[in-house]
């Protein structure tokens, strides 16, 4: 698929782009991978990783910056649209910021893929895109909405968008399993709420889902991963067994269990093996036979969260996860 192609990352120093990248290049062998990201520390520590490989390109700009898109994207055929602020509590803090960031930066992606030829554009986005109830994931179903929008938006172009939306990434930086980590010898650890429940995937899950969604799309579709679900107080016991739980209270903005797919979606929703594909609701998309293919219709008022899960991850998974991961848990 990505066979001397050119691939381009927004946002691509930071954890997805940490994995995929070295993945995409030792599966496909693209042309060139462009990472495209402005913090240029990061850049200069992720090259230092790659030293040798003449198939990484490292491009400073800003999503906020049409025109510097439009210069890194001569000769891309595929796009990962990775940038965002995520950070709840920043986000709330900081709106305009996240808005600039968030949803007239993916209207400058999608903006410039169509007008320089891209051929397939996959978003990323979050469980918090689902029924949102803070300034991130309300900024994020826009997003989502834009890139499933961006479909019929390119007119008479070639160019292809889907998103992909999945929860907590295991070991991610900022996550809660590195959080969790770094203070264990204090023999006690914060959660929010007893009942809390998170989904866990990981980062390789994530690539993989990437993947499929530029295989599988047809335009306008939002993949969302099959995943286990973990309660937080079972995560803190295998993470420090012998530390006290301190329940602090649910910060703002934060939800009590992660909702990937709401029952305002299940009319238009479907089901694989390994996923669950969202549909437009716009121009009859959603009972397209393209892009339905062999999935199964999920039944009416089908919500997909964490709480209500079918498949668990138990204590033996996640140790064993991060017995495998440890020297990597909060580094990317």
């Amino acid at each position: 698929m990505f066979e001397n192609k050119t691939i381009l990352i927004t946002g691509g120093t930071g954890s997805f782009g940490h994995k995929f990248i070295p993945m995409t290049l030792a599966k496909y062998n693209p042309k060139k991978i462009i990472v495209f990201s402005r913090d240029e520390m990061k850049q200069w520590e992720m090259a230092k990783l790659f030293q040798g490989d003449d198939r990484l390109r490292f491009f400073i700009g800003d999503v906020r910056d049409k025109e510097r898109l439009y210069r890194a994207l001569d000769g891309v055929d595929f796009v990962v649209h990775a940038a965002a602020t995520k950070i709840v509590p920043t986000a709330e803090y900081n709106p305009f910021e996240c808005i600039k960031t968030n949803i007239n930066g993916a209207m400058n992606v999608i903006d410039a893929c169509i007008d320089k030829g891209v051929e397939g554009v996959v978003a990323l986005s979050t469980d918090k895109a689902s029924s949102p109830i803070n300034l991130y994931g309300a900024t994020k179903l826009a997003s989502d909405k834009l890139f499933v929008a961006g479909n019929s938006y390119s007119g008479g172009h070639s160019t292809k968008f889907s998103v992909v939306r999945y929860g907590n990434v295991m070991g991610s930086r900022g996550s809660v399993i590195p959080f969790f980590m770094s203070i264990k010898e204090t023999g006690v650890l914060p959660i929010t709420d007893e009942r809390m429940t998170r989904f866990m995937i990981s980062l390789e899950e994530g690539v993989e889902l990437v993947w499929h969604a530029f295989e599988d799309m047809v335009g306008g579709e939002i993949y969302v991963k099959k995943i286990p679900s973990m309660k937080m107080t079972d995560l803190a016991r295998v993470v420090a067994p012998e530390a006290k739980i301190n329940v602090v209270g649910i910060r703002p903005g934060e939800k009590l269990h992660e909702q990937m797919i709401g029952s305002e979606d299940s009319p238009f929703t479907y089901e694989y093996t390994e996923h669950f594909k969202i549909l437009p609701n716009i121009n009859d998309w959603g009972s397209c036979p393209q892009r339905i293919k062999d999935g199964k219709k999920v039944e009416d008022g089908f919500i997909y969260s964490s709480d209500n899960n079918k498949e668990w991850m138990d204590d033996a998974a996640l140790q064993a996860w991060i017995d495998d991961n440890y020297n990597q848990i909060g580094k990317i």
